[in-house]
């Protein structure tokens, strides 16, 4: 896989949303219309900044699993996974809020194996029933040494589109861009029981760049 989002400020699926509030910005202010121009164009420099695209320089080890998503660790727990891995692991799930990153970030190296998408609802993402219920986006990917780990990019109250850049049978690398939440969400990421987890309830994570355990 290419990292096909590098060196792009902004993503350009955020692209229309600057536009759609930039353009009337423009418009009133060659209208002489300052406080309108002005509270349109602080709701566009918002927009940007939330659709912003940094760079990130993530470790490369074969056994090491980083974060996918940037946001605060909300509940770590050993469940039964029973849609993609049909069975025991650890559930990891971040909650981004509006003024996180919302890029998303392959969390290990390897293949991808599945990616599925399904349609839901737009429940609070913190809620533990939005792992189910919500509307999301499930990627599946071998690592190298033959371990799966899954990343479910969930959509929350106010996220309303998930987009997912790569494709079953990519080859990955730990730290590249595969896709995108709009506005609030939460990325629920399962790994082998077992796993040295570097993390806890409560961290801040960055994605891309923190260590989250070796496989």
């Amino acid at each position: 896989m290419s990292d096909r989002a590098v060196g792009i400020p902004i993503v350009k699926e955020g692209l229309p949303f600057v536009a759609a509030v930039g353009t009337p910005a423009v418009a009133a202010g060659m209208l002489g219309w300052t406080g309108i121009a002005a509270a349109f164009g602080a709701v566009a420099l918002f927009t940007a900044w939330f659709f912003r695209n940094p760079q990130r320089s993530a470790p490369q080890a074969d056994r090491i699993v980083v974060a996918p998503a940037d946001g605060k660790i909300v509940e770590i727990s050993e469940e039964t996974e029973s849609r993609f891995l049909k069975g025991k692991c650890v559930r990891i799930s971040i909650f981004l809020n509006i003024f996180d990153v919302h890029v998303n970030r392959i969390p290990c190296k390897g293949t991808v194996e599945q990616v599925t998408y399904q349609p839901g609802q737009f429940l609070v993402a913190s809620r533990p029933e939005a792992t189910l219920q919500n509307e999301q986006n499930a990627l599946l990917i071998r690592a190298a040494q033959g371990t799966k780990v899954l990343c479910v990019q969930i959509a929350g109250l106010i996220a309303r589109r998930i987009v997912c850049w790569v494709q079953p049978g990519e080859s990955v690398v730990c730290g590249e861009r595969f896709g995108l939440i709009r506005f609030g969400s939460r990325m629920d990421v399962f790994l082998p029981v077992g796993t040295k987890l570097k993390v806890k309830v409560g961290d801040h994570v960055k994605g891309g760049e923190t260590l989250f355990g070796e496989l």
